[in-house]
Parts: C-alpha cells; sequence; structure tokens
C-alpha cells in the first residue's frame, strides 16, 4: 500500500528557536494528525530594545494523508 503526503506552511514563535519549533508543531496538531516531519526553512529573531525577545520560524509541518476507501 502506498500513501500520500501533504505539507503545509506556517509561522510560530517561541522565547528560543527549539520552542517555536515545538508550538509549531503542537498548534498544527490541534487540526491535522499523522504529522511526521516539520523543516524550518527561516528563523527570525524578534529584536526589542537591541535584545532578542523572541523567535520565529517558517516552517514546513508533512503529515500523511487518512488512506480513502472508494
Amino acid at each position: 500500500m502506498s500513501s500520500l503526503a501533504k505539507v503545509i506552511e506556517v509561522i510560530a514563535e517561541g522565547d528560543t528557536m527549539e520552542e517555536a519549533v515545538k508550538n509549531a508543531v503542537r498548534h498544527a496538531s490541534k487540526t491535522v494528525h499523522n504529522i511526521r516531519s516539520v523543516y524550518c526553512e527561516n528563523i527570525y529573531g524578534i529584536v526589542e530594545n537591541n535584545k532578542v525577545v523572541k523567535y520565529r520560524v517558517n516552517a514546513k509541518i508533512t503529515f500523511v494523508l487518512d488512506d480513502q476507501k472508494a
């Protein structure tokens, strides 16, 4: 049996880069299931008063679609 995967793109924030990635997956998993991987294409630092205060990631989340029986 073969499977079909889909990729969605989300932007998430966190106090660390790791937290931002985890937030992307955590929020996506509220409406998407069978998540298999996350790929972070861009990482941004949000700066206030000359200090990095948050990180933002542009994450591509891959999940496997349910098998539809005809």
